[in-house]
Order: structure tokens, then C-alpha cells, then sequence
């Protein structure tokens, strides 16, 4: 800076004249004087009504300033006191998170369950509508040909060995697993390689099925008494409905008393239970293990593999199905092989990469060559990114490893379609889905058991917690487990009220297991960021494990259990009001998600209540709502319709609701409609919404249509009306003080996402020049605007402020300068530059160092420029 810059505090320079029509002459109360008061004659008393004029004259201005600043305030901060910030960054982040979690990959309202309703293959029945009964057998002997096969196709999951002899040394192990997970085939694989070379030898009875209605007393009756003796060496598998209201699990004593009676009798059992609070003191004793999953990739390796070679007819087996513990040599499978076997399809997929990938997918055996091709090929199409997304599950179980296997064999083949597999893929998550919810409450009309014991309690609470944990799952994925678990509570509550309105549900304190919540929702924990009151802390985070389950969940739920839709609601309503971000935002892009599936229901219900509540919280719920609607071409116009209909005859409460819908920049036809929108908000009632107006008109200047908006705002500086001037000023200010964290909706790795610490108005001057003219022309009429002047002035100093970090490093300085050589371009604005450096550097509070002021100089007035200066200063 040159050395005048540190001079002697100079007066405020007054307000230049008009600057290529750039600054609007301040409608009333402005800073220029009465130039017909300044000439008329005098007379007695004209001095004093001349000082009387001017002092009225000033008050005026100081109010209409004052009013131009309230309306500069975040209008979102109304419920917490104006000096309180609200956290629109987290709250942005939040709604980004949670349609990044829900977009998978289809449009929700046209989810498919698949077309493909039941396959056959080998020797096994699979269907994809989950409309299964539970066991086929009951207390009865397993069948060799089952027992067969599970030689030769189960793939042990990681700690199989150590179940193995664990069963051997205690003859009871109690197995705890989420159901579906293979928990029942890893049971009967145990019972018959300890029971193969047993007691009970070739015979034919030797793995039997107890009933589920029976408890562990009335197995070990059944075991001592043997059928009259001829049972020894018998492996027992029991599947206990320990999820029963009123049913209680067994208790250590009974499992010794179990435990006694299979070894006198040389005997084996295996009890199968889920992981849950009910289970968690069985699994947790001597006799507990977890049962983890089987891997994905073998398993869809070995089912593949069995029905490309049924379906080729190859004898060539390329390590078929079964275990190193066969001992017929059957093709042995375990994990050695089995990894040895991947690589080679690793290979395999990338020689069919080199030898181009336009081939077609289809084709029968006579066109696939040897059974080696055919499994290349499967490999290459298992890892087609398509048919990935289709899937959209991070592990397949072994059910699911089945059909997928099908439907990739059949597409080989020919017998199935491109869409036909890619139905059948998404139909995956939606018959997980439905086995979650078919009949949660059944049980609930069952008799009570009838052993003796009186229930502890009514059990409704422990019944719904489950799909409960799974609902808030789907609505709040990507935040905190506490969150998470918190909400499935008030569900849990809600549902359990609505079960059963005339008595009060029992609220377990103790019973949560966040590992069972994990294993019963296919779920997974990571670290990541969490914000709390503006800052970012690493917390513990929880997710699906599949892109596809939170939408097939809300999809199940709102689709086919039409009496949950009440508790639901209420709970959404709940979450709406909830003042940490990641819960709200993301109940609301939920909610959006599920109007898609009914919008008659989710209007009705959670739209248009929430749009006219007292508080913008719940406000800003309702239009977030409305938006993830509008991105669904199928209900676009509708929601563009309401919101028309709110911006020209809604109250005010859905008026305020409407511009922040506007401000997604999705419920109007084009970006001029959006605008025209948001000024008829705006200028209505005195400028009553003209701060939540001028809000989202700053957060369409985050879309591509940046240049449109700026040219609005330029027109409306030179409107007639001062309503429309205040709408252009605010917007401008409240432009300079927002960052672009508080209003992106892009990922960091964009121009502007990458700054999303900066103010948005440096930051669109830095990666838009085309732009920095514009910008610099509406900032600078701010400036010199009298309402405006003192708020702009005071944005302008936390724009200079942002130059440089705590640290020294550099931080905004891109963005300024570009913005102040045209923000500066003639004298009298280098001079108010110059006025405002001083007074930065005199501020007590915060003073700005010599050399950064300095700095800051030199980013505004060229070197050229600063040259002249000083040559005519020294003459």
C-alpha cells in the first residue's frame, strides 16, 4: 500500500455521484440533501424548519437502514434468537447425504420387485416372493439327499473348525445369527460330519429336526428317551421362537440339563437362535458362538459353477461343490481352493477384457464353448457394473447366492433376458425387504406359552424394536448410530401405541445390542464426520449394507402395510422437529421419497401440516420434502403446481414454505419462473418474506444458471419500486455472507465445492470470471446505496478479513483478487478502500497488520496504477 494508506484517519467520503447507472438513487431518505430546500429564500423560521427537516430526514434514513438490516438476517434463526446461527452447512450436508443414500440407481416410484417368481435349480426350489412357510420338515429326520448335498455345496463360513470342535467337546452349541445367513445349513453341516463316523453310524436317521414349539427341556426328554432306545448318536438341530411375546429363553440349568442328556447318549445338538436381547445370555455363555456368514464370492462361485456344469453337461469338474472333508473326492471346496479358483477367474475376465467386451451376453452351450469359457464369462458378467447396481447389496446370503447364481447361469444361456436378470437382480433387496415386515405382529395373537412361567412383560416393545431399527435405518442412513437407535425407539414406541392404544408399552432400558442391531439390519459401522453446533467431529456412523435396502424398505413399508402408515407419520413429525441437522434433513428427504410412492397420503399427512406450522424448522422440512418429490419426473408438475399455487394465494406460512422449495431450484419451469416466484414472495405485505425470499435467490446462484439470476438482480436495482431495490440489495449483501457450504448441494471435487469455506460471492469470482463484472457491479451498487451502505460496508470488511488464515496461509485471496480491482476501478472507491483498511487496522478488537493491509491494497489497485499514483503524489 502506498505510504498515504496508514496515514491520519481521513472523514467518511461521502456518496458518489450515479456510476454508469449502477446506483440506484435512493428512493426517500436518502444520503443527498434537498437541493430545493438548500435554495428557497429566507423567511423567519426557515432555519429552523430547514434543521427540523433534515434531522426528520436523517431518521428516516437510520430506520429505513435498520429495516434493510433485519432483513438481512437468517430468516431459519427465527425459533432460536437472533444472535444464535443457525447450521445450514450440516443441514445441507445432511439432505445431500441422505438422496445420495436413497438414489439407487431407479426412479422409487418404478421399483421392481422382478418378474421372475420361482426358479428352479438342481435339485433345489428357489422362490423370489417371500411368501414362504418356515420349516418344510418338522421334528423329523433330515433326508440323506439333504445331508448329501450339504456335503457337497455348504461353504464353511470363517471359524468353522472352531464350532466343529466346540460341538465335539461340549456336544451342545447354542449358534447365534441373523436369519437368513446360512446360521441353519452351517447346524446341519456340523451335526453330519460329527455325527458321519458316530454311534449312529449309515443310519438314516442320524441328523433329525426338533420341533420349534418345543423348548430345550422337552429336547433333552426326547433325548433320553431315544424312540425306545434306538437313537444313539443322533445330532438334534432346534430352532427355539424365542421372538414370541411371552416366550422366555432357556436358562443355563436347562442347557446343562441338555448338554447331560446327549452325552449319555453319545448324542449331538445344535440350537439355532437369533442374535437379539432375548438370545444375548444363551450366546454369551459356554455354550453360545456366532455363526458369521458364509463369503459371497464362494458362494456365488460354488452355485454358479453346480448349475453351469448341470445345465453344460460337462464331465469335466472344475472344483465342483463340496468340502476338503468329503471323502468321496467329490470336488472338494474349501477356502484354499476356492480362492485359488477366483484368481483364475480373475485372469480368465481379463483376457475376455482384452478380447473386447461388445460381444453378446447370451447364447446357448453351443455358442459358449467348454465349460472354462462359460465360467470367464460369468465372472465377467457377475462383475458388470449394471448388474452390480441392480443388485445394489454389499453380501449376498445363501439364498440369495442362489438365485443370483440362476439368473447369471440363464443369462449365459440364453434362457434369460438383459432385463430379466437386471429385474431379478433388484428383486433381491425388495424379498429382503418383505421378509422383514411379513407378520412382524402375529405373534402378538398367539396363546402364551404354556410351560407355567408368567411373562416378564407383554414382549410388544421387544417385537417392534427390530423393524423399527430397520425403518430408521432406511429414513436416517449415514448418521450417527445414537441417532439411529434413538429414532428406532420413538418408533418402537409408536408402533407398540398403535398395536395396542389401550395400554401403555413397556420401554426397555437395557436391553439394546448395537452388534444385533447391526447383524439383524444387514448394517455396518464406519467412521466419519459428524456435525455438531457448526464443528465436525469423527463419531461413529451406521449404513445398509446395499445401496438398494433403504429404498426397498420404504418402498415395502409404504406399499404393503397401509395401518404402520399412522405411526410412521407421526414419528416423521417427530423427527421434523428434532434440532440436530442429520435427522431432520434426512427424515425430510425420507419423506419426500415416500409422497413419490402416494402423494395424495404424503400431502395430506406431512406436506401441507408441516408447511403451515409456527416454526421454520418444520417449514424447512415440508419444502425439502416437496423438492426430492420434484425429482421425480413422474410428480415434477404436481409438485410445481402447489408450489405456484402457495407463491400467489398461500398464507404466509406457505408462502415462506414455497421460496424455500423455489430455492432447490426444481418447483418452477424454468430459472425466470423460479425468479418471478421468489419476487412475488418477496415484495408482497410491506417485504414481510423479502429475508426468506432473498435467501434462496442466493442459493440459486449455485446452479448453472448463475448468469440468469445476476441479471435479475441487476433489473431489479433499476426497478421503480423500492420493494424490489431492498429484494436486489439484500440478496447482494446476504451473497457476500454465506458460504458455499451453506448452500451446494455438490460434492467436494467441484470448483465451488472444493471452497466450501468461502464466501460465496469470492468464490463464484474466482471460477467464474465471466462473472466478476457482474458481481463487482452489484456489490459496489450495495456500497453506495444509503439503507445498504452500512450493512454492505460491513460485509466488505469480513470479505477483506477472509484474505489470509490464522495461520498466515492464504485463504480467499483468489477470489479477491479477482473481485477488487473491479469492485475499485475508479478513485473515489480506492479511497473508501483505503478509509476501511484504516479502520481495520484501528480496530481494537481485531486489528489488521500494516502488512496485511498492505497486502490487500495490492490485490485492489494494479501496480501500474499504484505507480502513477505515487509519481503524481511526489509531482
Amino acid at each position: 500500500m502506498a505510504d498515504e494508506a496508514v496515514a491520519e484517519h481521513p472523514a467518511e467520503p461521502a456518496a458518489p455521484k450515479a456510476k454508469d447507472a449502477r446506483a440506484p438513487e435512493a428512493p426517500r431518505g436518502g444520503a443527498r440533501g434537498d437541493d430545493n430546500a438548500k435554495d428557497a429564500p429566507d423567511a423567519p423560521g426557515s432555519s429552523d424548519a430547514a434543521d427540523a427537516e433534515a434531522a426528520e430526514r436523517e431518521k428516516e434514513r437510520e430506520r429505513a437502514a435498520d429495516r434493510f438490516k433485519d432483513r438481512t438476517r437468517d430468516p431459519l434463526a427465527e425459533e432460536q434468537g437472533e444472535e444464535e446461527p443457525t447450521d445450514a452447512a450440516a443441514a445441507t450436508r445432511a439432505r445431500r447425504s441422505g438422496q445420495k443414500l436413497l438414489a439407487s440407481g431407479r426412479d422409487l416410484i418404478g421399483f421392481d420387485r422382478s418378474d421372475v417368481g420361482r426358479l428352479h435349480i438342481g435339485d433345489i426350489n428357489i422362490g423370489l416372493d417371500a411368501r414362504r412357510s418356515g420349516l418344510s420338515m418338522r421334528d423329523g429326520p433330515v433326508p440323506e439327499e439333504e445331508l448329501l448335498r450339504i456335503r457337497r455345496t455348504h461353504i464353511e463360513p470363517e471359524g468353522y473348525v472352531r464350532l466343529r470342535r466346540a460341538l465335539e467337546a461340549r456336544r451342545l452349541l447354542v449358534l447365534g445369527g441373523a436369519p437368513g445367513t446360512g446360521r441353519a445349513s452351517t447346524a446341519l453341516a456340523l451335526l453330519e460330519e460329527v455325527t458321519r463316523d458316530g454311534e449312529s453310524g449309515q443310519n438314516a436317521e442320524r441328523v433329525r429336526r426338533a420341533d420349534p414349539e418345543r423348548g430345550v427341556r422337552e429336547l433333552a426328554a426326547q433325548v433320553v428317551a431315544g424312540e425306545g432306545g434306538r437313537l444313539r448318536g443322533t445330532g438334534y438341530l432346534l430352532e427355539p421362537a424365542l421372538d414370541r411375546p411371552g416366550t422366555l429363553p432357556p436358562d443355563g440349568m436347562d442347557l446343562d440339563q441338555l448338554a447331560s442328556a446327549l452325552a449319555e447318549r453319545g448324542s449331538y445338538a445344535v440350537v439355532v437362535v437369533s442374535v437379539g436381547s432375548a438370545a444375548n445370555p444363551l450366546l454369551a455363555g459356554r455354550y453360545g458362538a456366532i455363526c458369521p456368514p458364509a463369503p459371497t464370492r464362494e458362494l456365488v462361485a460354488v452355485r454358479l459353477r453346480k448349475r453351469l456344469e448341470e445345465e453344460h453337461g460337462d464331465p469335466v469338474r472344475v472344483g465342483g461343490g463340496g468340502s476338503a472333508r468329503d471323502g468321496d473326492g467329490g470336488g472338494g471346496l474349501d477356502g484354499h481352493a476356492d480362492r485359488d479358483r477366483d484368481g483364475g477367474r480373475d485372469e480368465g475376465r481379463a483376457r475376455g477384457a482384452d478380447q473386447g467386451g461388445d460381444r453378446p451376453r447370451g447364447g446357448g452351450p453351443d455358442e459358449a464353448g467348454s465349460l472354462s469359457r462359460l465360467l470367464e464369462r460369468a465372472a465377467e458378467l457377475r462383475e458388470d457394473p449394471e448388474v452390480t447396481e441392480a443388485v445394489g447389496l454389499d453380501d449376498l446370503r445363501p439364498a440369495e447366492a442362489e438365485l443370483f447364481a440362476s439368473l447369471l447361469a440363464g443369462h449365459l444361456l440364453g434362457s434369460v433376458g438383459r432385463e430379466e436378470l437386471l429385474s431379478g437382480c433388484r428383486g433381491l433387496a425388495a424379498v429382503q425387504a418383505y421378509e422383514w415386515f411379513a407378520g412382524v405382529d402375529r405373534a402378538l395373537a398367539a396363546p402364551p406359552p404354556g410351560d407355567g412361567r408368567a411373562p416378564v412383560r407383554s414382549g410388544t416393545a421387544a417385537l417392534f424394536h427390530p423393524v423399527a431399527f430397520r425403518i430408521a435405518l432406511a429414513v436416517l442412513g449415514g448418521a450417527s448410530h445414537s441417532a439411529v437407535s434413538a429414532a428406532a425407539h420413538l418408533l418402537t414406541w409408536e408402533l407398540s401405541v398403535q398395536s395396542d392404544p389401550d395400554s401403555t408399552p413397556a420401554r426397555p432400558l437395557f436391553c439394546d445390542d448395537p452388534e444385533s442391531d447391526l447383524a439383524l439390519s444387514r448394517a455396518r459401522p464406519a467412521d466419519g464426520p459428524v456435525d455438531v453446533a457448526g464443528a465436525e467431529v469423527t463419531g461413529r456412523l451406521i449404513f445398509y449394507r446395499g445401496a438398494a435396502l433403504p429404498a426397498a424398505v420404504l418402498a415395502e413399508l409404504w406399499d404393503r402395510h397401509f395401518p404402520v402408515r399412522a405411526p410412521v407419520v407421526r414419528w416423521l413429525r417427530l423427527l421434523a422437529d428434532d434440532p440436530r441437522p442429520q435427522v431432520s434433513m434426512r427424515a425430510a428427504v425420507a419423506a419426500g421419497e415416500l409422497s413419490v410412492r402416494d402423494f395424495e397420503h404424503g400431502y395430506a399427512e406431512l406436506v401441507r401440516p408441516l408447511a403451515e406450522a409456527p416454526t421454520p424448522r418444520r417449514r424447512v422440512f415440508a419444502a425439502t420434502a416437496l423438492d426430492q418429490a420434484a425429482g421425480h419426473a413422474s410428480h415434477r408438475r404436481a409438485v410445481r403446481k402447489v408450489v405456484e399455487d402457495w407463491s400467489r394465494h398461500g398464507t404466509p406460512a406457505l408462502r415462506w414454505t414455497a421460496a424455500m422449495a423455489l430455492g432447490y431450484g426444481r418447483s418452477a419451469d424454468s430459472m425466470d419462473d423460479t425468479l418471478d416466484a421468489l419476487a412475488r414472495i418477496g415484495v408482497r405485505d410491506d417485504g414481510e418474506q423479502l429475508a426468506v425470499a432473498s435467501l434462496n435467490v442466493v442459493r440459486l446462484l449455485t446452479l448453472p444458471e448463475c448468469a440468469t439470476v445476476l441479471r435479475r438482480l441487476a433489473d431489479w436495482t433499476g426497478h421503480r419500486g423500492e420493494e424490489y431495490q431492498d429484494l436486489a440489495l439484500v440478496s447482494i449483501v446476504r451473497l457476500a455472507l454465506t458460504d458455499v457450504d451453506e448452500v451446494l448441494d455438490d460434492e467436494p471435487g467441484t470448483p465451488l465445492g472444493d471452497r466450501g469455506d468461502w464466501p460465496l460471492l469470492l468464490a463464484l469470482a474466482a471460477t467464474r470470471p465471466e462473472l466478476t463484472g457482474k458481481l463487482a457491479d452489484l456489490f459496489w451498487t450495495a456500497l453506495n446505496t444509503a439503507r445498504s451502505r452500512d450493512v454492505a460496508f460491513d460485509a466488505l470488511e469480513t470479505l477483506l478479513r477472509s484474505a489470509s488464515r490464522k495461520d498466515g496461509r492464504a485463504w480467499t485471496r483468489e477470489g479477491l483478487a479477482a473481485l477488487l480491482p473491479a469492485l475499485t476501478a475508479e478513485e473515489h472507491d480506492q479511497r473508501r478502500l483505503k478509509w476501511l483498511l484504516r479502520r481495520m487496522m484501528r480496530d481494537q478488537d481485531r486489528p489488521l497488520t500494516e502488512e496485511r493491509a498492505r497486502a490487500l491494497w495490492r490485490l485492489a489497485v494494479p501496480a501500474r496504477q499504484r505507480r502513477s499514483d505515487e509519481e503524481e503524489s511526489h509531482g
